[in-house]
């Protein structure tokens, strides 16, 4: 099965003449030192020797003391690799499965964690189910001081192999939300392809309904990982930018256009008024950074998505209540006639 597009990188196997462990845990980071090491530790600690599981970081040309960090908590077991230079995070993770030597790939990001008992956890449904090509598991989220904050849903009451009605629920919400949860067959990479580069850091959701469309998926209900939340991740830094909601608009596209009809009209539906309204969350941010330009570029993004009535009210009042605060601002400052506090209040409302 080749359904690799022209926009996805190619995956080649693996030369016959490499030995292949069954694992390859592969680290992609960036200036993360600060948590690689307990990313490190929760895998070395279960981990079996190098012939049943590779453990590479593919370290994005960091300015930080990464390497010290791999050289000190790997002692040799964990193999390096540097950029040259920066190549952005999709070719980072593109080197990752590239290095791959294994038959299950687990893409963990530097700053999450897996807990006692992943590998050998996530690795008995592979091997029971030999037509698999990925598994997840629930997780916790934990915050920058590794303090448990909550845990993520249940999709399935036990454990077992998702239904196929279960597309309609990842084409509507990313709920495998990192790679650091899932484990893929490298085969299905191979066959599949790697991330589309039209969909930027909103790629792993387009590729988890790619291979939910092609292949069995498990979940794991036991919480085997752990998902940092923290104000320097990517998923914080980047997740109101202007690209990431443009790269959003193209996964939104091709996500549907794996589904079938009537599920696409509905799907669809959904998806465009959820990312309009995170494109309008973003242009409040803006507004609020005094950048008005790149506030008016996010709302034209948001109507692009869903232009309906709503979505036109919610943009004209947000214009609007700028607008009176600049209004304000601007006869506070230059000492006019004002409408009181109460009634700018009032009419914002």
């Amino acid at each position: 099965m080749k359904q690799v597009s022209v926009f996805s990188s190619q995956i080649q196997p693996v030369p016959s003449t490499i030995q292949r462990p069954l694992w390859s845990v592969m680290i992609p980071t960036y200036n993360c030192a600060e948590y690689l090491a307990e990313t490190l530790t929760s895998v070395l600690k279960q981990a079996p020797g190098p012939e049943v599981m590779q453990i590479v970081v593919v370290d994005n040309c960091s300015t930080d003391n990464t390497e010290a960090v791999v050289r000190e908590i790997g002692q040799g077991r964990v193999e390096y690799f540097c950029q040259s230079e920066n190549v952005g995070s999709l070719r980072n993770f593109q080197t990752c499965l590239d290095m791959a030597h294994g038959e299950l790939v687990h893409m963990l990001h530097s700053d999450d964690c897996v807990c006692d008992g992943f590998y050998e956890k996530m690795a008995r449904p592979f091997l029971e189910n030999p037509e698999l090509g990925a598994a997840f598991c629930r997780f916790f989220y934990i915050n920058f001081q590794g303090e448990n904050e909550g845990i993520s849903d249940l999709e399935i009451p036990e454990s077992g192999i998702l239904p196929e009605s279960w597309l309609e629920r990842i084409a509507t919400v990313c709920a495998i939300s990192v790679p650091s949860l899932a484990v893929v067959r490298r085969s299905v990479y191979e066959n599949l392809g790697g991330w589309d580069t039209r969909c930027g850091l909103s790629g792993d959701w387009e590729m988890w309904v790619r291979i939910f469309k092609y292949y069995p998926v498990w979940f794991e209900t036991e919480p085997l990982a752990m998902w940092r939340r923290h104000s320097s991740s990517t998923n914080a830094t980047s997740a109101k930018s202007p690209a990431f909601i443009e790269d959003n608009y193209q996964t939104v596209e091709l996500i549907l256009s794996y589904l079938p009809e009537p599920m696409r009209r509905r799907v669809g539906r959904i998806i465009k008024r959820n990312t309009a309204f995170l494109a309008l969350g973003s242009a409040k941010s803006a507004f609020c950074k005094g950048d008005s330009k790149q506030a008016l570029d996010l709302i034209k993004k948001a109507l692009k998505y869903r232009f309906s009535l709503l979505i036109i009210l919610l943009s004209s009042r947000m214009i609007w209540q700028q607008t009176l605060g600049n209004l304000y601002n601007y006869s506070v400052k230059k000492n006019l006639p004002t409408l009181s506090v109460q009634s700018t209040q009032l009419i914002q409302r």
